[in-house]
């Protein structure tokens, strides 16, 4: 290794590699450490790779970067809004959600608490999650993904906002009477 490094053998210290094959040992071990580290940076487990697909997906609402967040849905995926009305194919949310992605924020929820399980082939994965609103307060999202192509692909969210149970007799004549 000195050798390489230094182009000097310390058994034979007069010994000299040629400078050409100095250099071309020198890139390909750099090369080597640096694709080492790379795949030791990419190694996350399942969970870590679906928790930073839903958190990317998050923050392209927040940027209102509409490209990159319905492209993290499946071809088939479904959104479930609050209103009991609101079940949305992939082009139907795309088409609802347009304007609010042409401003500078869509909408912005963070994360927390979330809680990911998969099936025992781990193709699908299931998920809750709370999330941290400005607009709505406190909501909870849920939803499945699956593995298409190597890539987690989110095929159902429900966003929904918790009642307390304290309340949910007055919200439910309220819902009730319209």
């Amino acid at each position: 290794m000195i050798s390489l490094l230094f182009g000097v053998s310390p058994a034979h210290p007069q010994t000299r590699c040629d400078p050409d094959t100095l250099s071309t040992m020198t890139r390909l071990f750099v090369l080597c450490l640096l694709a080492l580290a790379a795949s030791a940076a990419s190694a996350q487990t399942p969970a870590q790779q679906v928790g930073a697909v839903l958190d990317d997906w998050h923050q392209a609402a927040s940027v209102a970067d509409e490209s990159r967040y319905f492209g993290h849905f499946a071809p088939n995926g479904v959104f479930m809004g609050t209103d009991a009305t609101e079940r949305w194919t992939v082009s139907e949310f795309r088409q609802w959600a347009k304007p609010q992605f042409q401003r500078k924020s869509a909408w912005s929820f963070q994360p927390r608490d979330r809680h990911i399980d998969f099936s025992a082939d781990g193709k699908t994965a299931w998920l809750d999650e709370m999330l941290d609103t400005p607009n709505l307060g406190v909501c909870r999202g849920s939803g499945v993904l699956v593995k298409l192509g190597g890539k987690w692909k989110i095929a159902q969210y429900n966003l929904s906002v918790p009642i307390p149970n304290a309340l949910v007799g007055a919200i439910v004549k309220q819902i009730g009477a319209r």
